[in-house]
């Protein structure tokens, strides 16, 4: 049996029309929709024409939101030595070597948003890969989340730095910040996000790229974007 719609779903529906509509439009009337009480997050959804079972063709990289999410992530670093000390003055949650590796391990913990690690401490990590890998969380040296440099890394994912993936059904799926954000700067990390998505196109991927782009927020509707305009203004 379909599932019931609420009459504030219908309501916020009846507002959109099915055709696309350019980036700088759908923003305004996403806020428009609203009807939750809370501030809702704002995705966007990009369904790209690309095979995910071939290791050539996924997409995967990571960017940096000019306005950020609107809210901290929450960061974990598994390091040794002097490292821990800068993980903590770069303003990680949680920091430490052999001892967070066991918590995650044992305890299935995984409080935290994003998990930084050295290169030295990527032996015992990688025992870590059945509690991680189905979250998203294993650190991987393409995203930047194993590297030396701990404290730019912490920042940078402070600062709005977000990873983007196709899934099993070729779907890029990210948030790109909160209903009461200004329009034009949702506007930008979107844009941010397309222009990103655009240029990590595998070489084997063939005919066309991107299929199609949906913005939409938590609770509210779908809106379809000119994804035409979108790939285009992504590749200027």
């Amino acid at each position: 049996m379909a599932r019931k719609l609420s009459k504030n779903l219908v309501k916020a529906r009846a507002l959109v029309e099915p055709r696309p509509y350019l980036l700088a439009d759908a923003v305004p009337l996403l806020q428009k929709a609203k009807y939750a009480k809370f501030d809702e997050t704002v995705d966007l959804t990009m369904r790209l024409g690309v095979d995910p079972r071939h290791a050539d063709q996924m997409v995967r990289g990571t960017v940096v939101l000019p306005h950020g999410l609107g809210k901290s992530k929450i960061v974990a670093v598994i390091t040794s030595g002097d490292r821990i000390k800068e993980a903590e003055a770069a303003g990680a949650e949680f920091f430490g070597g052999e001892e967070l590796v066991e918590k995650i391990q044992k305890e299935g913990w995984t409080a935290f948003d994003a998990l930084i690690a050295t290169p030295d401490m990527m032996r015992s990590v990688g025992r870590l890969g059945k509690v991680l890998g189905p979250k998203g969380l294993m650190p991987n040296p393409k995203t930047g989340t194993v590297t030396t440099d701990v404290a730019a890394a912490v920042k940078e994912i402070k600062a709005g730095k977000i990873e983007f993936r196709t899934d099993k059904t070729a779907l890029v799926h990210v948030p790109v910040g909160k209903l009461s954000f200004d329009p034009q700067k949702l506007v930008d990390n979107a844009m941010t996000v397309i222009t990103s998505v655009v240029k990590a196109k595998p070489s084997a991927a063939k005919g066309k790229y991107i299929k199609g782009v949906t913005l939409s927020s938590s609770m509210g509707p779908g809106i379809q974007l000119d994804y035409a305009a979108a790939e285009a203004a992504g590749k200027a």
